[in-house]
């Protein structure tokens, strides 16, 4: 299976960086996992809604450059569907029985995703009503995606 997360934005902390690279490591067994960060668009702290939604559809722009017609998207939103960990699992599996062998997941910037994004999205994905920082959600993606892996092989992994 090939996996693409694909997020907005540089990822700067020490500490996110160092629990995505032990994540990559260990998903290495099960998957071909890429990362790709696209640039974030500058904005000042107050926009019209009008230049929210330009800087959201600039972002969209740069993460579909990176989605194939082929690819399963899954994008990360509040408003999304909740799944448990043994839903998630099952979903990889059900993709990898069907054929769906290239899934991207797309976490937006801190604007979240533009419309032609969340139009080209195959699941809508949300971890919680809460709002994370969007550098922090690869971290739980990756964790999560992990622990689909296991459940679907029947390994352990802490509940």
């Amino acid at each position: 299976m090939n996996i693409t997360i694909v997020s907005v934005g540089k990822l700067k902390e020490k500490y996110l960086k160092q629990g995505i690279d032990e994540y990559k490591k260990r998903l290495s067994a099960y998957a071909k996992l890429t990362l790709i960060e696209v640039p974030d668009e500058k904005a000042p702290e107050s926009m019209s809604a009008a230049e929210m939604e330009e800087v959201k559809r600039k972002e969209g722009d740069r993460i579909l450059a990176h989605i194939t017609p082929d690819t399963f998207v899954i994008t990360l939103e509040i408003q999304g569907n909740m799944l448990t960990s043994e839903q998630l699992a099952k979903k990889l599996d059900d993709l990898a029985t069907y054929g769906k062998s290239k899934i991207a997941f797309i976490i937006g910037g801190s604007l979240g995703t533009s419309k032609e994004v969340e139009s080209r999205s195959d699941l809508a994905l949300s971890f919680s009503k809460m709002t994370f920082p969007h550098q922090v959600m690869r971290l739980l993606l990756l964790e999560q995606i992990y622990r689909g892996f296991r459940i679907n092989r029947g390994e352990p992994y802490h509940k």
